[in-house]
């Protein structure tokens, strides 16, 4: 089946865990839960490797581990202990964020392609990317003109 990745926009941290708990931690997509969600499905983008991969191609710089900078905020790290296996949700970086909310339409295209030839991608279409990416790119710019972050909500 794969892990399922969920990129949604929230306020904070604490809407998170409102939202976790209104949706019984989840999934995201398609979930009735208030408020309404803002979510984009994205199974096997991973927020470290694989868009991390992305945003360091948008940047022109090296991929590093640490670049898209996201952090555990549900459940508490208390919660989750090294037997939690899931689901959690993990806040980006608000670097990471900008950088995919500035990625222009015209250079969307090729980037994509460039994205899909990455290793962790090579079960994909390449064309299948540019629609993710879009997607992204979009989620992005709303977290972005909202004042919001964005977040990955995960589960194996």
């Amino acid at each position: 089946m794969g892990v399922l990745y969920d990129y949604f926009r929230a306020a904070d941290d604490e809407t998170v865990a409102t939202l976790m708990a209104a949706t019984n931690g989840g999934p995201l997509v398609g979930a009735v839960a208030p408020p309404e969600v803002d979510v984009v499905e994205a199974k096997g983008v991973d927020p470290s490797v694989v868009l991390g991969q992305a945003v360091s191609l948008a940047l022109d710089i090296p991929w590093e581990v640490d670049l898209v900078d996201d952090r555990l905020v549900w459940p508490d790290a208390g919660a989750a202990g090294a037997e939690h296996d899931g689901p959690w949700v993990v806040r980006l970086g608000d670097r990471a964020r900008d950088v995919l909310a500035a990625i222009a339409e015209d250079r969307l295209p090729a980037l994509a392609d460039r994205w899909s030839r990455i290793e962790e991608l090579s079960w994909g279409e390449p064309a299948g990317m540019l629609p993710v990416l879009r997607r992204l790119v979009g989620l992005a710019g709303r977290a972005q003109a909202s004042g919001q972050h964005l977040y990955c909500w995960m589960s194996l």
